[in-house]
């Protein structure tokens, strides 16, 4: 114990108290912990999921992997998984400690929280902790699908789809798990003045009350999500740049000028593109929605402890800040529940295979509305905010749905990608393109109707405060049931490998068309979970941009606390660290002069829109690069070794696969540095204002953009299906040929930049959050020498 004093007193010497749990006396010293009963349901509901990760994982290990051959693909899929790891780790790793060091420095000079080095890393840890668990259970799930196909359609079902769960449980069961001790830690550590004269307290000042402490701990909590955001952007752009390059090497070297199948054993990028289906699509896509999933309930939390006077009659302050977490616990016992659920008959058309995830799925979702009536009737929430918590359901599956409509190819704007492949890639690229725009219509229509309907059921437009937490818990509802919504999303590359897997064992036809049925579904309920990401990245980044004022609150209240005169001034107001605790928000929008006439803030929503654009190129080009080299080796060993095509000669599949992985290693670096960094240059010179802008900005371009791209590239990819299934002169066609070329471009659309969109607008706005003590303390003078203020 004593040296657990020793290494904290120093920090806590370098942090003077926070200040909205700082600022006068009113005699309180009394214990005020906030309760413990709902953190616990939390952490035990969290290790139900890890126990049942580890359940599913057992019994998949148990299933066969059939033949040799199946045996010897996969494990060559599985090393090229690993040893792109280990690289992708290694560069992490470097930047988290230079990222450590600065913060431990800022916490030195009391523009840092101590707590924010130590929570950034869990935050990162646990985040890329689940991308390699599931990463490890997809690389072992494929080839036992295949052999599942072998038996039947509902075994290969049942393998993939509690092999996806595997990524589903872990992502809410570490993430719950992080946020729930993190609550209990800062629970035993923010204590009262008595305590801080024995020497046990953090942060403490004289006269805290519950309020005040619930504020402390959840601004301390919310910083961690940096450490999920820069660990996910990175897995998702490194994943997006692997996966993209050896897709593009696979589909214009082997389709288009060998004429051979993707999946074909004498393709050489084959590997590595079953290798990037698991490294981008399961531990990219895990680490991304660790950190939404994180995101909203921190966000939320921290929106709830915030509202002080104005919560509503019959509410308690505890209640509303553990409430969400409350809601992820239940959900997480649904989710289990809803995958026990997902079974299909042999035979299965593709409605009858999509009606059996459904199934799962939506049996979670009635039973977590059940699960809100309850915490209304328990006085955790209102029912205003149980209707903002099913308005986010809706807008979620309508986002989905609306993704479907323009993806698949059983609707007409795909249908009509495919027929415009009959005059060239030119008409190709532009139909395609053309659908991604058209499809942000209804998706922003949808998102902008949800957030006006979550904020006006919770009372915004009578108390903002509870607007803003109401559009919060929309999309912590629309995550609720995450564990068995990513199951059915990480369901899709296991499925994809499988029948990756089943062509280069060379599996009869029979298992090919089970396979190929799976790996179908599989593309739908992909769109369906990219909906959801989107979706929620939407409603996230909302509350997060509150969360954002909400920690301005507190450090103009520590810095107030700190001053000799005891006051903090923004140009003409000042604020005492007592009267900054119940200042409205239209305060700070007044003192910062948070408008459109505010050219600070106007210059910040160019940059976040620029940064959108900017960042999807510099990933883009990214791809375009790597993909080179990959077509370059593809076509050097169709040259140099022609026996690959009549198979007397192996394929060179490591070479492959290191060229993937040494160009996403050196590509990925600088579109995540600058997500980092641009938000803080921007707080530093423009204030406040301009960090506004920049979030908004970023969120309005990123989120259109987004929508662009996921359904511009998914759209291609199944126009380019369609015609193989016969459509146009089938394979090989000249039709056929435009169509790769659409769905080549359309690869680093849908899977890397239009994905890591999601992250950059939650990163920059979670930088934003942990560096707001850095702009608050020093902004000013910076805006002095640059003669920015006014």
């Amino acid at each position: 114990m004593t040296g657990i004093k020793k290494f904290m007193l120093p920090a806590i010497a370098a942090f003077p108290s926070l200040a909205l749990a700082a600022g006068g006396s009113n005699g309180g010293e009394a214990d005020v912990s906030t309760g413990w009963a709902e953190p616990i349901f939390c952490v035990i509901a969290s290790l139900v999921a890890l126990g049942f990760a580890r359940f599913f994982y057992k019994k998949m290990m148990e299933a066969s992997e059939g033949t040799d051959k199946m045996k010897e693909i996969a494990e060559d899929v599985r090393k090229g998984a690993y040893a792109y790891l280990r690289r992708q780790y290694g560069v992490v790793t470097v930047v988290f400690i230079v990222l450590l060091l600065i913060f431990v420095g800022l916490a030195m000079v009391g523009a840092q929280n101590p707590f924010v080095p130590l929570a950034f890393l869990t935050g990162g840890f646990f985040s890329g902790l689940c991308g390699y668990l599931g990463m490890k259970t997809a690389t072992y799930a494929s080839a036992r699908t295949a052999n599942g196909a072998r038996e039947g359609l509902n075994r290969g079902l049942t393998v993939a789809f509690r092999s996806g769960g595997v990524m589903g449980l872990v992502v809410v069961g570490f993430g719950l798990l992080d946020i729930s001790l993190w609550y209990l830690l800062l629970d035993k550590l923010v204590y009262t003045a008595e305590h801080m004269r024995e020497g046990w307290g953090f942060l403490v000042p004289a006269g805290m009350n519950p309020d005040h402490k619930l504020i402390v701990i959840t601004t301390t909590m919310i910083t961690f999500g940096m450490g999920a955001s820069t660990q996910a952007l990175f897995a998702r752009v490194g994943g997006g740049i692997y996966t993209k390059a050896a897709d593009v090497g696979a589909d214009l070297v082997g389709k288009v000028e060998a004429g051979i199948p993707e999946d074909d054993p004498r393709n050489p990028a084959t590997i590595a593109d079953n290798v990037g289906d698991n490294v981008g699509d399961v531990a990219g896509m895990g680490a991304d929605l660790y950190e939404s999933y994180c995101g909203s309930i921190l966000a939320t939390a921290a929106l709830g402890a915030a509202l002080g006077i104005n919560l509503p009659h019959g509410l308690e302050p505890f209640k509303v800040v553990v409430a969400p977490m409350l809601v992820a616990g239940i959900g997480i016992i649904l989710s289990v529940i809803g995958m026990f659920m997902v079974k299909c008959k042999e035979g299965a058309s593709q409605k009858n295979l999509l009606r059996s995830l459904l199934t799962g799925t939506l049996a979670s979702s009635v039973m977590i509305v059940i699960a809100l009536m309850i915490l209304v009737f328990t006085g955790y929430i209102t029912w205003g905010i149980f209707a903002a918590v099913i308005t986010g359901l809706i807008v979620g599956v309508i986002i989905g749905q609306i993704t479907e409509y323009y993806t698949s190819d059983e609707f007409a704007p795909t249908k009509s990608i495919a027929e415009q492949t009959q005059m060239g890639p030119a008409t190709t690229i532009i139909e395609g393109i053309s659908a991604g725009m058209y499809s942000t219509g209804f998706t922003v229509a949808t998102i902008v109707i949800g957030i006006l309907l979550a904020y006006g059921f919770s009372g915004g437009f009578n108390n903002p405060a509870m607007g803003l937490y109401g559009i919060g818990f929309s999309a912590v509802g629309m995550l609720s049931t995450l564990g068995i919504t990513l199951a059915s999303d990480a369901y899709g590359p296991i499925a994809d490998n499988a029948g990756g897997n089943a062509e280069m064992a060379g599996l009869g036809e029979e298992v090919r068309n089970r396979t190929d049925a799976l790996d179908a579904l599989g593309n739908t309920t992909a769109a369906t979970g990219k909906g959801f990401a989107i979706g929620s990245a939407a409603l996230t980044a909302m509350a997060l941009l509150a969360a954002y004022l909400e920690e301005v609150r507190v450090w103009i209240g520590k810095l107030a606390n700190e001053s000799a005169e005891g006051i903090y001034r923004v140009g003409e107001f000042v604020f005492t660290a007592e009267s900054v605790k119940t200042a409205p928000v239209a305060k700070f929008v007044e003192a910062y002069n948070l408008t459109i006439m505010n050219p600070k803030m106007i210059c910040g929503l160019f940059i976040g829109s620029m940064m959108a654009f900017v960042f999807s190129a510099m990933t883009m080009k990214a791809v375009g690069r790597a993909a080179g080299d990959m077509v370059n080796e593809v076509r050097r060993q169709f040259k140099e070794m022609p026996g690959i095509l009549d198979g007397s000669q192996k394929p060179d599949y490591a070479t492959c696969v290191a060229i993937s992985t040494k160009g996403a290693q050196k590509e990925m670096i600088l579109p995540s540095a600058i997500a980092i960094i641009v938000p803080v240059l921007t707080g530093l010179i423009l204030g406040v204002a301009g960090v506004l802008g920049l979030l908004a900005g970023g969120l309005v371009a990123g989120f259109s953009l987004a929508i662009t791209l996921n359904n511009a590239g998914g759209a291609w990819d199944n126009a380019k299906k369609y015609i193989e299934k016969g459509h146009y002169g089938g394979k090989n066609s000249e039709a056929h040929h435009a169509g790769v070329v659409g769905d080549t471009v359309g690869d680093p659309f849908k899977d890397t930049s239009g994905p890591s969109l999601n992250i950059l607008i939650k990163l920059m706005t979670m930088v934003s959050v942990v560096f707001s003590g850095v702009v608050i303390k020093f902004g000013p003078q910076i805006s002095d020498l640059l003669n920015l203020n006014y």
